[in-house]
């Protein structure tokens, strides 16, 4: 496995972020969080026609590019970095599930959808927040065709217009269907969370009437674990474009800041401090992009579903620790006024803090790793 990136990843590395950086500024994240909106949908409409990042994971059949994990995490640390507050992550999930179901009708409608602009969102777990099969609260009443119910933790279900909508069957399998959001019975509320910068809904289902044409996996546990751990890959590129902004930003302003006539970059705990966070984001840089590559192989037939979950929970326990680790050291190293609205550390901060618990901590993916090695299966749910 070669950890260096091509020319062409290189190229989209450098534009990735040259775009976010005059698009998605300080100002224009603050902005989208009090809109009305919770986002910017201009940003988003330039994000899907002058960039095609929601078509990055799109078979070329319906339209997309067909490029691999590897681009997308690069994509989504450069997210992370500049607090993309956009359904970047929503679609991208969406994207991975239809890309792991069977082929049918409804599927192919919506990659073509996402690749047009469309928003889809993943409606999977309860108010627990358990990112398995059994964490499910939605059902069918008996008959197969009416679902009823609701989903939490919703990336951008208030703006989608079509859900992916896990159900749980009578006979104790789970089912997804294809649900449009203005659909009668089904209601979406936006849901108030400490990071503003990736809103979150509630989604109800009363008595949803649904027909097997919506229908996308009759028995869908295994696609849920794999693709929990294809949703961890990319908050992992979050999570590490986080890390990274936090200590730069830290870095940027202990040169400015001066005590006893000297800047405090000069002092020697300062240095330490900044050290410590470089190491955390390496480390967790180069477990990412080693389970982008095992995703690329997994897709290719050339890597198990035990190595794609175990390359998930390494990356997601190092990348959670570090992005909260770097935003936490950066609001000491700005001292009092860190934690305050004016400075953008404490975005960074509730991001990397929202995004730990998001699919599971990293106490419970290590618990998973240990008895993944051990026996074979998992403690947590």
């Amino acid at each position: 496995m070669k950890f260096a990136f091509t020319d062409e990843q290189r190229m989209l590395k450098d534009t990735s972020q040259s775009f976010l950086a005059a698009k998605s500024d300080s100002m224009a994240v603050r902005a989208a969080c009090r809109s009305p909106q919770h986002f910017d949908a201009a940003l988003w409409r330039s994000v899907c026609n002058d960039m095609y990042w929601q078509g990055v994971l799109v078979p070329e059949v319906h339209e997309g590019l067909a490029l691999g994990w590897v681009e997308m995490a690069i994509i989504m640390e450069a997210a992370g970095e500049r607090l993309l507050t956009s359904p970047l992550f929503a679609v991208t999930q969406s994207t991975a599930l239809l890309n792991v179901c069977l082929q049918s009708a409804v599927r192919d409608r919506c990659l073509a959808d996402i690749a047009s602009g469309h928003i889809v969102s993943l409606a999977l777990t309860n108010a627990v927040g358990s990112w398995h099969a059994s964490g499910v609260s939605v059902s069918d009443l008996g008959d197969g065709l009416t679902l009823s119910g609701e989903a939490r933790f919703v990336p951008f279900g208030f703006a989608a217009s079509t859900l992916l909508v896990v159900a749980a069957n009578e006979d104790q399998s789970t089912s997804i269907w294809v649900v449009q959001s203005d659909a009668v019975g089904v209601s979406v509320k936006h849901t108030p969370t400490l990071d503003q910068t990736r809103p979150m809904s509630e989604v109800r289902l009363e008595a949803v009437a649904v027909s097997e044409a919506q229908r996308l996996s009759s028995d869908a546990g295994p696609l849920i674990e794999q693709v929990v751990a294809l949703s961890r890959i990319l908050i992992v590129a979050d999570q590490v474009g986080v890390a990274q902004a936090s200590l730069d930003l830290s870095v940027e302003y202990t040169k400015e800041r001066s005590q006893f006539n000297r800047s405090i970059a000069s002092f020697q705990a300062i240095k330490h401090k900044a050290a410590d966070m470089m190491v955390k984001v390496e480390a967790a840089r180069s477990l990412l992009y080693f389970a982008a590559c095992i995703a690329d192989a997994w897709f290719a037939q050339e890597a198990t579903d035990a190595a794609l979950q175990e390359a998930a929970y390494m990356a997601s326990a190092c990348a959670s620790d570090a992005a909260f680790f770097n935003a936490g050291s950066g609001i000491q190293m700005h001292g009092g006024v860190g934690i305050t609205e004016e400075y953008d550390i404490q975005l960074y901060f509730k991001r990397a803090r929202s995004t730990e618990s998001y699919l599971g901590r990293p106490p419970e993916m290590r618990e998973a790793i240990a008895c993944q090695l051990l026996d074979g299966g998992e403690a947590w749910s």
